[in-house]
């Protein structure tokens, strides 16, 4: 692997402890733009549990995912940055870009970092930065890198079903978990953090939403391409989606459109089991006559237990 091959580098590193300060290693907006969508695991056996005890990560995950809404933001271009001053180790680019599924594992064995880049800071510390995008790289071995430097572009090469960024922290070796240095927080949020701003911990979220004229399907969703800009009054149907993250088995996802009559739908969809990522979709036929003119809203509301995880709102003119 990959990251097998570059921890071999840590060896040399000194061993000298010293505080590492994270600046964030993507250009994006947490909450807004991006999210993360997997911390490190903190559980020592075969459950699953992030630095809060909840449910964002797999087992044995060591690194913090940092995921985009959909293919067109990657496509876009979106940058991932040093998280910390040091040196370039080592890199690797020329892995393509595509969804990992259980056929292509094969070829992309011993490279599930896919293209990404290794960098060493002082005192025994280093960064490593997976799944970026092909040809996207800017950086080279033996070059000296600034906070926040350009190093390449957020990527969906190598082992990832989804765009982001998976940033690695070593210390020594030995994979440090950013949000809390030590291991010793226990579940409540603390100071244990070697970010310079920390990111706020979400448990679950929204990630998109937008209006069809038919129930879409997850690829067009995940590429960016599932929402219409504009619909006409005689759109075969009206439909609102919503995409989550980190949901869990109980979640309520509520999705309603209103337009210049009043409410057109309110459909509340209980989850039925847990899932990293996933999407519901509601809307209606079009009427007798076709859809009143005009502009129509539509909103999707995320809730735990009673609890609101986000809301997103979107308009849509229908001529």
């Amino acid at each position: 692997m990959f990251r097998a091959a570059l921890a071999a580098l840590s060896l040399a590193a000194p061993a000298a402890a010293g505080d590492l300060t994270l600046g964030f290693p993507v250009d994006c907006q947490p909450g807004t733009t991006c999210h993360i969508q997997n911390y490190v695991d903190r559980d020592p056996g075969p459950g699953i549990a992030d630095y809060r005890c909840g449910t964002l990560s797999y087992d044995d995950h060591d690194g913090t995912d940092i995921a985009l809404p959909t293919l067109a933001q990657m496509m876009a271009g979106v940058n991932v940055l040093a998280a910390a001053p040091g040196e370039v180790a080592a890199r690797r680019d020329g892995e393509v870009d595509r969804f990992y599924t259980p056929e292509s594992a094969a070829g992309i064995d011993g490279r599930e970092c896919g293209n990404g880049v290794l960098i060493r800071h002082a005192d025994g510390w280093e960064t490593q930065y997976c799944h970026m995008k092909l040809g996207s790289i800017t950086v080279s071995p033996g070059d000296h890198v600034a906070q926040g430097a350009v190093l390449g572009q957020v990527g969906l090469s190598g082992m990832t079903e989804f765009p982001h960024l998976h940033l690695s922290v070593r210390h020594n070796g030995t994979a440090v978990d950013p949000f809390d240095r030590d291991a010793t927080e226990s579940c409540a949020e603390g100071d244990a953090h070697i970010w310079q701003v920390e990111p706020s911990y979400a448990p679950g979220g929204l990630v998109d939403a937008g209006f069809a004229a038919g129930l879409p399907t997850y690829d067009d969703i995940r590429a960016g391409t599932a929402a219409a800009t504009g619909l006409g009054t005689d759109a075969a149907g009206l439909v609102i989606f919503g995409l989550g993250y980190g949901l869990q088995q109980g979640d309520v996802l509520t999705l309603t459109i209103s337009g210049p009559e009043g409410e057109v739908i309110r459909t509340p969809i209980t989850l039925d089991k847990d899932q990293a990522q996933a999407y519901r979709a509601a809307g209606k036929k079009r009427p007798a006559g076709g859809w009143p003119a005009g502009r129509y809203l539509g909103t999707v509301t995320l809730t735990r237990d009673g609890t609101s995880l986000g809301e997103l709102t979107r308009e849509i003119s229908l001529r």
